[in-house]
């Protein structure tokens, strides 16, 4: 055994630089293959720690001809929670937290924190599971008492208890304006304290205030909330849509819809599944699909595979070489099964020397800022049994690299083997072609995957949007802003960089749906997304009607204000100039600008301008319009100073327009990135195994380079050879590669309403790159061998 080991050592002392490169490729697999499992668990597990998960749904709502929407009206709700008694408990929510100044006093000084809060029913705490460290999960059916997270707690009083302290409101940014009635100047009492929920999950860590008991109470027209119900059983499910439906047939439930004549239709979408539903308008929860999270796990096990074949590979690659000592210690006595245990120990603890490096790998990345390309978390002491199962992994996968070589050595009658030299037999060469074949068929779909992503996320960012982005500030404003509203209009404008200031109550572009409102027209029902607007907001962001005319400041003095609708809206709902949505007069129509996200096709909408019949919040948001070549951060630092003159205690979010865009398509680029990184990490081990055979190979060949030599081949004709192998292979597997990669990207594709092209150059590019790391890792490797005197390299032999 000894001998064995010490052979061994020579051998890896030998080939350093092959011997450490697969052994860093190994552990960057296990690496890769831990950090891609916890995002894949991440999203597989995404609100399943609820103790009834299993009977816990979301109530979807269809009307007839439309796609499934996630909001829900309240008396709606009502009567669903009340018609069966298989639903335990139910509860509204709304679809987004407010962003709420809380005042505490603390000490005798008051201060000030900007706290995200959700009104929902008090049942909530019936549907959901709240895990309470302080007082009851109860609190909310008691006038004015909120729950808080336990992180908020520590933040705002420390050790001390939150129980009976008082929160009041201030300034409150709501996402619905004038959809709900806020709570400005409330006192709350804190009646809980919950244990923070886990980041995959729907339910916010935020402050929960109870529902005002009369907010859209009878409003059957105002689908604002999101709907939840628990069941005592999923069998309950199966029938309770058809009940129901039976049920709003039979009590004329109808009715209520004065405005809406169509049929209506219901689904239940258990917890978990609702973080993978997409086919539904109007929700704005963390979304993943499952496409998404196999292929993440395709990749993982992919790099495994990668990084395996090339332990096989480097294995085999040994045997001839230590064949002749080996079965030396079969003439001295050793048996074969134990010469065979003794190998198989060998593969066995490489394996494991490069899974306790890769647990280094990704504890080094849990404390980088490569973790914020993941959204689960990067902390090995939070996933121990993936530590459990990738160990596993790691001892069959050094006792799968080790059986083939330790069978084949030990396979020869001593006497044969100690007469002449070895070499892998011809079966030997055609596994070790397949197991690299593997290797570049991986990369090449990967690395097209990986271009492809980033062609798509290069295009939603450059693409043009029908406005002008690039020379645009935005910023939040309160209602102080909102008072001195031409007092800081006219301080920005001071600046001469400045161009124009414009007012609306929504960002462009920086989601996937807008408010919904339903109107009627021409006697018709009509469904748009709506954006109200200042006056001057087209001109300032340089979106130029087509038709009919812009919005003027005399609009404002009118009873309803105005409509312009885009041509899509216009096309779908043959409107005409002049036409009159509740008495507000249609001026005027725009080409279809890219409002939304680009994973979501333009749908009819238009701006609005309020007239006196105001029911909104106002305006939410300032853009701000910077003069071409003028300096964009002094210009910034302008609009920062007039907010804090005038309103010094809030902390505004002030940024240029492409941070709101880059942000929207964060979750793309994240996935983009990681797919590169990934795919760089596949591409690296399989030139790493192409490196360590190529080392094995020059040595095993050095008496027929020399022969050639003396032969009269040149250097250049050796180089050819030793990679006219290699180049075979790359074309056969480019070939088998392309297809599968080209319908993998098409699926992916379909994700989004506008795409980018599927180009024929990225192939190209692809098969380029591959080929040209692999010739140039061949050419180095062997330009020793092939560049060395043949009578040393005939004399050695």
């Amino acid at each position: 055994m000894k001998t064995i080991v010490r052979n061994f050592i020579s051998v890896l002392r030998r080939f350093k630089m092959a011997t450490t490169l697969n052994i860093l490729g190994l552990s960057v697999a296990f690496a890769a293959f831990m950090i891609i499992m916890m995002q894949v668990d991440y999203d597989r597990t995404f609100d399943r720690f609820h103790k009834d998960a299993r009977n816990i749904y979301r109530v979807e709502l269809q009307w007839e001809g439309d796609p499934f929407q996630a909001i829900f009206a309240r008396p709606m709700a009502d009567v669903f929670i009340r018609f069966s008694p298989h639903i335990k408990a139910g509860a509204l929510t709304r679809p987004f937290s407010n962003e709420t100044l809380f005042t505490v006093e603390k000490n005798g000084q008051k201060e000030s924190y900007l706290e995200r809060d959700m009104a929902v029913y008090p049942s909530f705490t019936d549907v959901f599971t709240f895990d309470m460290t302080e007082g009851s999960e109860k609190a909310l059916n008691e006038p004015d008492k909120v729950l808080i997270p336990e992180s908020l707690s520590r933040k705002i009083f420390g050790e001390e208890s939150a129980i009976g302290k008082i929160l009041e409101t201030g300034e409150i940014k709501s996402m619905f304006s004038g959809a709900f009635k806020e709570n400005v100047g409330a006192r709350f009492t804190v009646g809980g304290v919950y244990k923070d929920f886990p980041k995959n999950s729907i339910i916010e860590n935020v402050i929960y205030t109870p529902m005002d008991e009369q907010e859209n109470l009878q409003s059957w027209g105002n689908s604002s909330y999101y709907f939840y119900i628990r069941l005592d059983s999923p069998e309950s499910s199966k029938d309770l849509v058809n009940d129901f439906l039976a049920y709003y047939k039979k009590n004329e439930l109808g009715k209520n819809l004065s405005w809406y004549n169509g049929e209506i239709n219901f689904r239940l979408v258990q917890l978990p599944d609702v973080h993978f539903t997409t086919d539904v308008i109007y929700d704005s929860t963390p979304k993943s699909n499952r496409q998404t999270m196999w292929i993440l796990v395709a990749i993982a096990i992919v790099i495994l595979v990668i990084a395996g074949i090339n332990f096989t590979n480097f294995s085999m690659a040994l045997t001839p070489m230590r064949i002749r000592s080996i079965n030396t210690q079969k003439v001295l006595g050793g048996s074969g099964s134990m010469l065979r245990f003794s190998l198989l120990t060998e593969a066995v603890c490489i394996s494991i020397v490069a899974f306790l490096l890769a647990l280094w790998m990704v504890y080094s990345v849990g404390i980088s800022s490569l973790a914020e390309l993941v959204d689960a978390n990067v902390s090995l002491a939070a996933h121990p049994e993936l530590i459990a199962i990738t160990a596993f992994i790691a001892i069959f996968a050094g006792l799968l690299a080790g059986y083939y070589p330790s069978c084949y050595i030990t396979s020869f009658p001593p006497a044969l083997v100690l007469k002449g030299t070895f070499g892998l037999s011809p079966q030997g060469r055609v596994l070790r072609n397949v197991l690299i074949s593997i290797q570049f068929f991986a990369s090449f779909a990967l690395i097209i995957g990986a271009m492809f992503m980033y062609l798509q996320n290069r295009y939603m960012s450059t693409s043009p949007l029908g406005y002008e982005k690039d020379q645009i500030i935005v910023t939040n404003v309160t209602q102080a802003v909102k008072n001195s509203k031409s007092a800081f209009v006219n301080q920005v404008k001071s600046f001469s960089g400045i161009e124009d200031v414009t007012f609306a109550e929504m960002l462009l572009s920086s989601q996937d749906q807008y408010m919904g409102w339903g109107r009627e027209l021409n006697g018709k029902n009509i469904q748009f997304q709506c954006l109200p607007v200042d006056a001057s907001f087209l001109n300032v962001m340089g979106i130029k009607v087509s038709e009919g005319r812009e919005f003027r400041n005399e609009d404002e003095l009118t009873n309803h204000g105005a409509f312009i609708f885009n041509e899509r809206g216009r096309d779908v709902f043959d409107i005409q100039l002049g036409d009159r949505i509740d008495d507000a007069e249609i001026i005027g129509f725009i080409p279809d600008v890219k409002f939304a996200s680009f994973r979501m096709e333009v749908t009819p909408m238009a701006f609005y301008l309020w007239g006196k019949d105001n029911w909104g919040n106002g305006s939410a948001y300032a853009y701000i319009k910077v003069k071409a070549g003028s300096d964009m951060r002094a210009a910034m630092q302008k609009v920062q100073d007039t907010l804090k003159n005038i309103d010094p205690d809030y902390p505004f979010n002030v940024r240029f327009f492409d941070e709101v865009l880059n942000s929207v398509y964060a979750k793309e680029k994240k996935l983009s990135m990681l797919i590169t990184l990934f795919s760089l990490i596949a591409v690296f081990i399989s030139i790493v195994g192409v490196f360590g055979l190529v080392v094995f190979e020059s040595q095993y060949r050095r008496k027929e380079i020399g022969l050639r030599k003396v032969m009269g081949s040149t250097t250049s004709q050796i180089l050819v050879m030793f990679n006219k192998t290699y180049c075979r292979i790359l074309l056969i597997c480019f070939i088998l590669a392309a297809p599968v990669a080209y319908y993998a990207i098409s699926r992916w594709l379909e994700n989004f309403a506008y795409k980018t092209p599927i180009y024929g150059w990225v192939f190209i590019v692809a098969f380029l790159l591959v080929a040209m790391i692999t010739i140039i890792t061949v050419t180095f490797q062997n330009w020793r061998a092939a560049s060395e005197n043949p009578v040393d390299s005939i004399k050695t032999e």
